[in-house]
């Protein structure tokens, strides 16, 4: 009886794990960022300069020190001290900092809809239980 109490335990315990354990469409790890890929994520990071002002791991020559770096993002829980870290916040604040945050130093770069989904989609997995990420020396 009690090897049964604890075995439903670890089963409940297992399941809600996976509740919050989400996967992006593209199969890899992260929050889930609808219509995101993150490999498109890591071209659109290039593609629009994020590595200029930011270190951002897997992306490069993004190692800039004007912004804050973005390794482990995934284990934040704001944005920017104002939004909460989740996939919708986080693609808003990539689209329209300005109008979150004005006079905040990250500039508009008139990134998509499209663009702002595959960087959160990217962004989401750095650091990540199932995708941690490490800079390397």
């Amino acid at each position: 009886m009690r090897r049964a109490l604890i075995a439903s335990a670890v089963l409940i315990l297992l399941l809600v794990g996976l509740a919050f354990w989400d996967t992006t469409e593209d199969g890899s790890a992260g929050q889930a960022v609808p219509g995101g890929h993150t490999d498109a994520g890591r071209q659109a990071i290039a593609e629009f300069g994020c590595g200029t002002c930011h270190t951002i791991p897997g992306v490069t020559a993004a190692d800039g020190r004007v912004g804050p770096p973005l390794v482990d993002f995934a284990s934040r829980t704001t944005i920017a001290g104002k939004l909460p870290n989740t996939p919708p916040d986080l693609v808003r604040w990539i689209m329209h900092p300005q109008a979150i945050e004005p006079g905040t130093d990250m500039p508009d770069l008139g990134v998509p809809l499209r663009g702002a989904r595959d960087i959160a989609a990217y962004l989401l997995t750095l650091g990540s239980p199932r995708f941690p990420y490490h800079l390397a020396g």
